[in-house]
């Protein structure tokens, strides 16, 4: 196993996450609440770049998980971190699955 357990990376940059939700706070909040379990040395939160889904964010990513989350609010949040990141069961109904492999933009995307 590497360095951390699980790695999530949260989309704080690229064409539309940025501008779909406050993405800067969700790395604050999910950080937070690493260090509340103690989780901190199992789990590792980083903000990324743009994933190639614009339209379809605010997204997170976790690995080796391979799960993707796509429309992440601020309120879905607290579930990710009981269910995912404590729980290790993915939130099936945030679960991004474009069924196309590569860059996903929507057509409202630049």
């Amino acid at each position: 196993m590497g360095q951390y357990d699980v790695h999530v990376f949260v989309c704080t940059s690229g064409e539309t996450c940025p501008s779909q939700g406050d993405v800067e706070q969700f790395v604050k909040y999910l950080r937070g609440e690493l260090v509340k379990a103690g989780r901190q040395q199992d789990v590792r939160i980083n903000k990324a770049g743009c994933f190639s889904q614009c339209g379809h964010g605010p997204m997170i990513v976790f690995y080796p998980d391979n799960v993707w989350y796509a429309g992440v609010q601020q309120s879905d949040l607290p579930e990710i971190v009981q269910s995912h990141i404590l729980g290790g069961k993915p939130v099936d109904r945030l679960v991004y699955s474009p069924g196309v492999k590569g860059a996903n933009k929507t057509k409202d995307a630049h």
